[in-house]
């Protein structure tokens, strides 16, 4: 069991029980199982005062003689889907053109979807270049993504789509990653079970 944090903006109320550090297994086995095998993921949610979770994630491939060779590391944002008013600041230095206001569990409750959840927006980047744009939403301990956008450097190995599921069950983080790349299409890539560890 853990205690959910007491001091985030209203408007990460639906994604609280992300904050921490997760740290556990899985396992990689994708389409034409040309590669299969163990990895350690390291996963940790953050905060800083704003609207949205900090998010950076590393992966190890276990070796058969016990060695751990690092895979792609990911750092991004999460982030319940709104429409930006003037009291956000940004694009990019730009501060808010109004007083911000404070927006209360009643402002985060009219943004609940048709289906009882939150729409969300996760921006990813890769440590080999890749960026990715999630979309999709969070219905209690489940969160449901799928890409609107990837972006890729020219030296990049194909990658067209991705989706995510996460889930809290039992108090462990499990969460499948489905990818489009190397030109298959959508199948299953990689899995982990997390545990809480900070």
């Amino acid at each position: 069991m853990f205690d959910l944090p007491t001091d985030l903006a209203a408007d990460l109320a639906p994604l609280s029980w992300l904050v921490g550090v997760w740290e556990g297994t899985g396992v990689i086995d994708y389409a034409d199982h040309s590669f299969a095998g163990e990895f350690t993921h390291r996963v940790s949610f953050s905060h800083d005062g704003g609207d949205h979770l900090n998010y950076s994630a590393s992966a190890w491939l276990h070796g058969d003689d016990g060695s751990r060779t690092p895979l792609v590391a990911e750092v991004g944002f999460w982030r319940l889907a709104r429409p930006a008013t003037s009291g956000d600041a940004g694009p990019g230095l730009l501060p808010r053109s109004d007083a911000a206001s404070t927006r209360t569990a009643d402002d985060v409750e009219l943004l609940r979807n048709a289906d009882g959840g939150f729409d969300i927006e996760v921006a990813l980047v890769h440590a080999d270049g890749v960026s990715e744009l999630y979309l999709g939403q969070i219905k209690g301990p489940r969160i449901d993504i799928v890409t609107d956008a990837v972006v890729r450097p020219a030296g990049a190995k194909p990658y067209a789509a991705a989706s995510r599921m996460y889930g809290l069950v039992d108090g462990h983080l499990l969460w499948a990653w489905d990818i489009a790349a190397l030109g298959h299409e959508l199948a299953p890539h990689a899995s982990a079970r997390l545990a809480r560890v900070e």
